[in-house]
């Protein structure tokens, strides 16, 4: 079996919570006439599973869109409005993806804990609602799967096992099938249920009737339905099943295949989300014909009532063209009325592919229907599109010559009904290959459980209503905490729909005061989780890495996630109040680095969201925590943040200055004296930040006039601010940052001094834990350019590297492609090279492939050849975070966080060997020659294994500490290894014995390169050191970065050495002669993770999601490139948009030109940056 990824992600319970709330937001039990919020009671597995992301947050009002009803009754017979009810939804993640749900809602007993606390009648009955979410689109293996869970519950006979045993069961272990090939049987008891899914070469697969869409509008109805939305309308669907509103979504967006629907897509939208309908963005949404509208402005929407057969609009929809229309017209109701169309026709069969729909004129609607449906869609975009390509102009504007393309079209055109298919495929793809045909016998995969088999047949389990899953010991103490609350304000204040303020307007929405409540409420659980993870990363041991921690990542989550932005304003607040509370604000390296990320993300997201607030507060605990440098001085977290654009700004340094005003603890000081202190302490941060001495200057004079300042103090300012600036300039030199380059041996940065992050486009969709609605309707905002004029003779020196980076933004159009499978960060990627697959043939083909292990566990190849389905196979064995990955012509391996080294099978993608025997996550892998395996742990051990035994052939290193880097020569059968233990031991494995330890780092080694006879390496000291194998000395110490060094690379051609560090600094050092630093790079804004180096091509890749693209041009006999530095000969060729995703993990393909990204959320970013040239 190819693929082991499963149908059934959760199995989720909503309904009547311990937290009762109205719709209106009151909270309580206010009578059974109210609607009450519906929140999750039960899931499978559980929220805080660490290898599956949590369900949707909006997954409660969307499987309930009505709310909940409190009732006095259970099932009627005589009431059809009390039967269950069984619908599918669909909703969209913020990435585009969709996730499929199966729901049975039906009515079901109160728990006797909320009814006691919350004084509701006894023997009441609330909306309830089971779940199956998947993101595979196998409607009906869902609804089936959820029916047979439904009906085993409530069956008189019982089941023969706990039912969350049977549940449990088939979400773990029921798979999804690989498409065309397998057929996976599975019963949930004595039922037996099968799931298939048709090849991929089809249509895009549709678990769908299309006899719904059909039978609510006529013709001329779904053409104009059809018509608005190829024109992007924002539409409305109306009716009160709610089956019908997904089934009809659904069935148009498969309609309009080859193109893709992209905007807001909302099936069922909720009762109290009825506001969104004035969103000015085109949209598809459905709602309850029973919700009222009449409070909501209709202008432009187009109103589909599926109940009535009848489309209102303010706003006319122009038809399509005639031609075509009455070809889509014809060819609809010879499908649908076959006996009417064909009446004057002889009933013989002609043997053409038209009278299809003359041969299903006799059968019930199926799935034959469907597919003749879907392809009379195609024929008609096949029609109206066919040759567009020929008409594709980039030297226009508009990239497409739309007049040749119009007048061509009112020419008659006898194009073959295939040649025009070809246009609506995509070339490439045989048009015929969309036609269902004949496939072989899938495989048959059995899923059994074994527990069931050996049950007794006589022990039963009965219920009488949806039984509870069973609770952690914390989830049961958080409910009782609740219930315990609620039943002690209840004694007190009693509960009665008296109670209420009567009227409209109160009911509808919160008062100032409730929202205010609500939002503090809110605000004090976000705070209380930061304070305890924040405490949790200081206390982090010596040998763990912050930035790789549970706690680092869950406070960059709630920072990330939040809109409104109360995670970073948290963050801040808890670092302020540990201040307060007598913290000596000292942190160890690790510790410096992850908050510096942390605080500058809050930053970047507050100057989004225009928060003055905490950035002013960031600014201010910046200046107060620290680490302590080899020379025991003590190195500031504000010094790191100078690379942020809002420092830039006068607007900000006003605002902080009245701020200061406003809380000056002394005011009846003197106005002078008042306004010179707060000026003090604002030069004191500029100067700690490392702002230009200039620019400093320029923002303190115009406040300072501002506030009618004399010349003395002016004068004093002044020399304060210049005996601050030469202090730090003294010891740390001149600061690297965005806007001020560094001077080295005279050579200018090619970064601009006035260069701004305007290029920045907003995150990626995927933001971690972003509200629905927030990303459904959100504004794009660009960060706030510099508020205040420059200096002239700022701008003057600005003037070459204005230059310089002018001629490299035009080389910015690029092809950049998103890649998508992972559920979770990416935290290895490897690149399959030319010279790890060549052989006497040639390339092979899976030269350039890229390969990406995730905390998701699993490792996932990527073909960028393949257009739109670059994902070639998906590899499940690991059972936690994958951390390296390697490959070589046949075989793939990879390490992770479990101990075990697992090797692929390359061209089979499957499992051959896993190899046991660390004690520790691995940290390295390397494929040798002759069938070996050598890799890297954090036990400290280097071990070799033989993939032809599965056995381990030899310990050939031994370190003190956990290794994090490792180098190895095939030819000399030298290896080098490095990490925490600051030594770099070098081994002949040849002749088993260890060659050298290599002294000098007095941090953790993260990088190491080795070539001939040197070894390079990185490290958090801030150095790189060059060392030589024949002497076993260092040569060289390079050491002008401002922060740890995370990758180092050897530069081939010119012989040359390149440093990367988390100072977003790349150094360009010569080493003809003694070697120097002959040039600076200032591109990236954040940690730089990756230089990979040839010939004549130079890739470099950033935690900022930033990549960059040097070529070396090729020397001619006789010309005069030899004169200067050859290393300094590198020039920026191309360099993409940067997104603010936060990379993990770097690979370039130099021989194709691409570079690719892998991010915090799961997404890889391909750069292919000679597309489009």
């Amino acid at each position: 079996m190819a693929s082991t990824s499963r149908i059934f992600e959760y199995f989720v319970v909503c309904g009547l919570g311990p937290e009762i709330r109205a719709l209106d937001g009151l909270k309580g039990f206010h009578g059974a006439e109210e609607m009450y919020m519906p929140a999750f009671i039960d899931q499978f597995p559980h929220s805080g599973h660490a290898l599956y992301p949590p369900p949707p947050p909006q997954l409660p009002t969307c499987v309930l869109p009505a709310g909940v009803r409190i009732y006095s009754s259970r099932l009627d017979a005589n009431d059809v409005s009390t039967y269950p009810r069984s619908y599918p939804i669909v909703l969209t993640e913020g990435d585009g993806s969709k996730i499929y749900v199966s729901c049975i809602a039906f009515r079901d007993p109160i728990c006797e804990d909320i009814i006691e606390a919350y004084q509701i009648p006894v023997n009441s009955f609330a909306d309830k609602c089971i779940c199956f979410v998947s993101h595979s689109p196998c409607f009906q293996v869902l609804r089936d799967a959820l029916e047979e869970i439904f009906v085993l519950c409530f069956s008189p006979a019982g089941c023969s096992k706990p039912l969350w045993d049977i549940i449990s069961h088939v979400v773990s272990n029921v798979p999804l099938p690989t498409p065309g090939k397998d057929r996976v049987l599975f019963a949930i008891d004595n039922c037996l249920l099968s799931a298939e899914t048709p090849p991929k070469e089809w249509l895009p697969h549709a678990d769908i009737s299309f006899q719904p869409l059909v039978q609510c509008l006529d013709v001329d109805k779904l053409i104009q339905l059809f018509t608005a939305v190829l024109l992007e309308r924002r539409i409305l669907l109306r009716s009160n099943k709610y089956t019908l509103l997904t089934l009809v979504s659904e069935a148009i967006c498969h309609l309009i295949y080859p193109i893709r629907w992209q905007h807001v897509y909302i099936p069922i939208i909720f009762s109290s989300g009825v506001d969104y309908i004035d969103a000015p963005t085109p949209y598809m949404m459905g709602l309850h014909s029973g919700v009222d509208t009449s409070t909501v402005t209709m202008d432009g929407v187009v109103v589909v009532d599926l109940e009535y057969n009848r489309i209102t609009t303010t706003e006319d929809i122009p038809p399509i063209p005639e031609s075509e229309h009455s070809f889509l017209r014809g060819e609809i109701l010879k499908l649908l009325q076959p006996n009417v169309v064909a009446i004057d026709y002889m009933k013989i069969n002609l043997g053409s592919m038209g009278d299809y729909s003359l041969r299903t004129a006799t059968k019930s609607w199926g799935q034959d229907h469907d597919f003749q449906l879907r392809l009379i869609f195609l024929r008609f975009f096949a029609q109206i599109m066919s040759g567009y390509r020929n008409f594709i102009d980039n030297a226009l504007p508009t990239g497409f010559n739309a007049q040749a393309f119009l007048k061509k079209r009112s020419r008659a055109t006898n194009q073959p009904v295939e040649s025009m298919l070809m246009d609506a495929t995509g070339r490439g793809q045989s048009p015929l290959a969309i036609f269902p045909s004949h496939v072989a016998d899938p495989e048959i995969i059995t899923i059994a459980d074994s527990e069931i088999e050996g049950s007794e047949p006589g022990n039963r389990h009965c219920y009488k209503s949806f039984p509870a899953n069973a609770r952690t010991e914390e989830q049961e103490e958080k409910r009782k905490s609740i219930l315990a609350l609620v039943g002690g304000a209840s004694k007190q204040v009693p509960s009665s729909p008296a109670v209420r303020i009567s009227g409209g307007p109160k009911a509808e929405s919160l008062s100032p005061r409730e929202r205010a409540a609500e939002r503090e409420r809110m605000v004090l659980d976000i705070k209380v989780k930061l304070q305890g993870l924040w405490l949790r990363l200081l206390r982090l041991g010596a040998t763990e890495d912050p930035l790789s921690s549970f706690e680092y990542g869950t406070i960059l989550a709630l920072i990330e996630s939040d809109a409104e932005g109360i995670g970073g304003s948290g963050f801040v607040e808890c670092i302020r109040e540990h201040i307060h509370s007598g913290w000596q604000c000292r942190l160890t390296d690790e510790q410096f680095i992850a908050v510096k990320e942390l605080l500058k993300t809050a930053i970047t997201l507050a100057s989004s969201r225009d928060d003055v607030s905490t950035i002013r507060d960031a600014l201010e605990v910046s200046a107060e925590m620290y680490r302590k440098d080899p020379n025991n001085v003590q190195d500031y977290v504000q010094r790191h943040l100078l690379s942020l654009s809002v420092w830039e700004e006068l607007r900000f340094w006003d605002g902080y200055f009245e701020y200061l005003m406003e809380n000056c603890s002394n005011k009846s000081t003197n106005y002078v004296t008042l306004v010179t202190a707060q000026l003090i302490v604002m030069a004191t941060h500029m100067a700690g930040l490392g702002l230009p001495d200039i620019d400093s200057w320029n923002m303190i004079e115009k406040i300072a006039e501002r506030n009618n300042l004399g010349y003395k103090q002016l004068i004093k300012l002044r020399a304060l601010l210049t005996h601050l600036q030469q202090l730090r300039v003294g010891y740390w030199g001149v600061p690297i940052g965005k806007g001020q380059p560094l001077p080295s041996y005279s050579m200018a940065s090619p970064r601009a001094l006035d260069i701004s992050d305007e290029s920045e486009q907003p995150a990626e969709a995927s933001v971690l834990g972003r509200s629905w609605v927030h990303s459904m309707f959100s504004r794009d905002r660009s960060l706030r350019a510099s508020s205040f004029n420059r200096a002239s003779d700022t701008k003057a020196g600005a003037t070459a590297g204005k230059t310089d980076l002018a001629a490299a933004q035009k080389k910015t159009q690029t092809n950049m492609r998103i890649l998508r499978g992972h559920t979770a960060a990416i935290t290895a990627l490897h690149c399959v090279t030319r010279k790890e697959v060549w052989d006497l043939v040639g390339d092979r083909e899976d030269a350039g492939f890229f390969i990406s292990g995730s905390t998701d566990c699993t490792v996932k190849v990527w073909d960028p050849s393949l257009r739109g389905s670059e994902l070639r196979a998906t590899l499940r064995g690991h059972t936690r975070t994958v951390r390296a990955i390697s490959s070589d012509r046949g075989k793939i391996v990879s390490g992770g966080d479990d101990q075990s080294v697992i090797v692929w099978d390359k061209q089979a993608f499957k499992l051959l060997e896993e190899l046991k025997g660390h004690d520790a996550p691995v940290t390295s892998v390397r494929m040798l020659s002759g069938e070996r395996v050598l890799t890297a742990s954090h036990d400290g051990t280097v071990k070799m294994w033989d993939v032809r035994t599965d056995t381990c052939v030899a310990t050939v290193g031994r370190c003190q500490s956990a290794v994090l880097c490792m180098e190895y020569d095939d030819s000399t059968g030298i290896l080098a290894a490095a990490g925490r233990d600051v030594l770099a031991h070098v081994w002949d494995i040849r002749s088993s014995k260890q060659m050298f330890k290599l002294q000098g780092h007095t941090k953790w080694i993260r990088s190491m390169r080795m070539t001939g006879e040197t070894i390079i390496t990185g490290s958090d000291d801030w150095t790189a050191r060059v060392w030589s194998l024949t002497r076993g000395t260092c040569d060289a110490v390079l050491a002008c970065h401002a922060g740890p060094i995370l990758c180092v690379e050897y530069s081939p051609s010119d012989k040359g050495i390149i440093t990367g560090s988390s100072d977003g600094l790349i150094r360009f050092w010569e080493n003809e002669g003694g070697i120097k630093c002959v040039k600076n790079l200032t591109l990236h804004s954040a940690s730089v993770l990756s230089i990979s180096a040839g010939d004549h091509w130079l890739g470099i890749g950033a935690a900022d999601n930033s990549m960059s693209l040097f070529h070396r041009p090729q020397e001619r006999f006789g010309s005069f490139s030899n004169a200067g530095s050859k290393v300094a000969g590198w020039q920026l060729y191309r360099t993409p948009q940067k997104t603010s995703a936060v990379v993990r993990c770097i690979a370039s393909d130099l021989d194709r030109k691409r570079i690719c990204s892998g991010g915090r959320n799961g997404l890889l970013r391909l750069w292919d940056a000679t597309t489009s040239i």
